[in-house]
């Protein structure tokens, strides 16, 4: 009886590093426009997966490491990897593309993105805030930058997985 309907039954552990292989192309294609995972090698590929299916943070990180770098000239990546879950819709995720920084070239902030993204999230109509937005089971500060967020937060699949859910009443 598992349940279909809720989560992704994957058969093998194969089909597990596939759906994860495909979630870092897609960060790096947001990030470097698929750059940076063009210019690897198939066994960088299976070093980063072997990685984290070992539990060996090093093994990982070192291939990791260039899919989280960016030159100093574009300031950061060019779109943020994210998606945000809500636990009060039925929609799977929200993810949409969003710069880390502004025209003017100020840093956007989780607020911000939240305003663009989900703005009943952080401003609720009645003016008290019913919710609560996780990142590892923590609750950021909203003026945090986003990039900063995204390359210090990610998961190991590279994007943000932001999580708005009711703040508890006791």
């Amino acid at each position: 009886n598992f349940p279909e309907k809720d989560l992704l039954h994957c058969h093998s552990k194969d089909v597990i590093e596939a759906h994860f292989m495909a979630f870092i192309k897609e960060a790096d294609a947001l990030k470097h426009k698929s750059q940076v995972i063009n210019e690897m090698q198939k066994k960088d590929h299976k070093q980063l997966w072997m990685g984290l299916q070992n539990d060996k943070f090093e093994q990982f990180w070192a291939i990791n490491r260039k899919l989280m770098e960016y030159s100093p000239e574009d300031s950061g990546f060019r779109y943020i990897p994210f998606r945000i879950y809500q636990a009060t819709t039925e929609r799977p995720f929200i993810q949409k593309l969003f710069r880390p920084v502004d025209s003017g070239g100020q840093l956007h902030t989780l607020g911000d993105l939240l305003k663009d993204v989900c703005p009943s999230a952080i401003d609720p109509e009645d003016g008290e805030q019913k919710t609560q937005v996780m990142i590892h089971g923590i609750e950021p500060m909203l003026e945090t930058p986003i990039q900063w967020l995204s390359e210090h937060m990610s998961y190991p699949d590279n994007f943000l997985h932001i999580s708005i859910i009711p703040r508890p009443t006791d």
